[in-house]
């Protein structure tokens, strides 16, 4: 009985979703609401907003707009902003199929919108789905995904796609548009610099954003030259504030470990030449995705083993395992090694008011993953956006940055990421106002999305449904 009924209540939470893609002439106001313009940081004058199914198509005073609507919401005087963005995801585990899927909702209910999925070994079933909320037959936030993504032979991560030779990347890229991916991700644990450069240069020539890791056999100017869109993870800008062609040579001519350069990377940092680098990676228009969450959370490990962290009550046992690796792989550090991995994650979060003083783009993501220890699902976005604050970042920065920043980056700043008319309905409604201080996002009071509105009874349910079917899960495998 309980597996039938919890069944059914997912069901019916997809219905609401699927219900409302084919629905015609919804109309729904939102009013006395308190509506952030993500853009200039300003509250607007009028109070209300109107959407037909999954577009606003007004944004008024409510008496010019109450007669057009076939639902009224009351935002009760509460602040709306866009549908958060998380910019860098890892939806993976080819045994984490039902756990993963169980998580969409979660993301929903912590306000995430839409998220960007940094290809994995699950990378074809993430496409499904993809498609499956595209229209509307599966609830979760709006997917862009990478699928899966380029590496060297033998790399360390499942579901590469492994190249050695100009030929396969060829092959590769075919297969990667008979995918219909978003954009195209690459990473360096066994992918050599000049092949990986060449894979850039490749990409960009079928129109992909291409991001990914900083091989050290490269510069970060070798890969912005030829186009590269993003970096992901704010650690590989510690290099800018060193010589980075001198580390190359070292590293080429094998007169340099990666160990000695991660070293001289901290030890050697000069602020005023990594800040002249950032103003010329902003003329070259590439984006930086932090993903400070991941790196505090092993550094200070030490202080908190995450034992009585609540969300753990979505994540099964199963998916919490693959945590263990990096736990394991730390155990054996010295007093000497944990304070250097605070210090080096002290220093790269120094840098983001710098970075956002250069003007480079900075698109919040979590990496949450199965394989990032304590790096939870939807979770760590907000946590990520409070870490923003506490470096310096101002609030109004931090919400463009999880906002119309992920917007502009996939070119769709058009059709969303601001709360325009003509643009996509995803909303979020909070207790609190995000420009006096960003934890306000953890204060939500309900979720506008996929043509439906969830109240903050809805988003609990969502949350409930989820820890029910952890648990479910958990004793299926027993």
């Amino acid at each position: 009985m309980f597996h039938q009924k919890l069944k059914f209540l997912f069901v019916i939470l997809t219905l609401f979703v699927f219900r409302e893609a084919i629905s015609q002439n919804q109309m729904k106001l939102i009013y006395n609401a308190k509506i952030i313009d993500v853009k200039t940081g300003k509250i607007s004058k009028h109070n209300s907003i109107l959407i037909e199914n999954q577009t606003i198509r007004n944004i008024g005073i409510y008496k010019k707009l109450k007669n057009q609507a076939t639902e009224r919401i009351d935002a009760k005087g509460k602040y709306v902003i866009p549908g958060l963005w998380d910019m860098h995801i890892h939806i993976e585990g080819q045994d984490l199929v039902e756990d993963n899927k169980a998580l969409f909702p979660v993301f929903i209910a912590h306000g995430i919108t839409t998220v960007r999925d940094a290809a994995s070994d699950l990378g074809l079933q993430v496409l499904k789905w993809r498609d499956e909320i595209n229209e509307g037959k599966l609830l979760g936030p709006t997917i862009y995904t990478a699928g899966r993504k380029l590496e060297g032979l033998n790399s360390i991560w499942k579901g590469d796609l492994e190249i050695e030779n100009e030929t396969q990347l060829a092959q590769m890229l075919d297969y990667l548009d008979s995918l219909k991916v978003d954009f195209v991700k690459i990473t360096e644990n066994t992918l050599k610099g000049d092949l990986f450069l060449k894979s850039v240069i490749e990409a960009k020539k079928r129109g992909y954003l291409v991001t990914g890791h900083v091989p050290y056999d490269l510069t970060i100017n070798d890969l912005a030259n030829e186009g590269f869109s993003a970096i992901e993870h704010a650690s590989y800008l510690l290099r800018l504030g060193n010589d980075e062609i001198t580390t190359k040579k070292g590293i080429l001519d094998g007169t340099l470990t990666k160990a000695q350069a991660e070293k001289d990377f901290l030890l050697n940092f000069d602020q005023e030449k990594a800040t002249k680098a950032y103003t010329e990676l902003a003329k070259r228009n590439v984006a930086i995705c932090p993903t400070l969450i991941g790196g505090k959370q092993l550094a200070y490990l030490d202080e908190n083993n995450h034992k009585n962290d609540d969300f753990q009550k979505y994540l099964t046992k199963r998916f919490m395992s693959n945590y263990q690796w990096r736990i394991d792989r730390m155990a054996n550090e010295t007093p000497e090694q944990k304070q250097q991995r605070k210090e080096r994650y002290q220093l790269i979060a120094k840098q983001l008011p710098h970075v956002q003083k250069a003007g480079m783009l900075i698109i919040a993501g979590s990496d949450c993953a199965a394989l990032n220890t304590f790096v939870y699902p939807a979770a760590s976005l907000l946590e990520e956006l409070e870490l923003f604050q506490k470096s310096g970042m101002k609030p109004l920065e931090i919400l463009q940055s999880a906002t119309m920043n992920g917007a502009k980056f996939m070119g769709k700043f058009d059709k969303t990421g601001s709360i325009d008319i003509g643009k996509v309905a995803d909303l979020v409604i909070l207790d609190e106002n995000p420009l006096e201080d960003i934890r306000a996002v953890t204060k939500t009071f309900g979720v506008f999305t996929k043509g439906q509105f969830f109240d903050k009874n809805a988003l609990n349910e969502m949350l409930d449904l989820a820890a029910k079917k952890k648990i479910e899960l958990d004793k299926s495998r027993e």
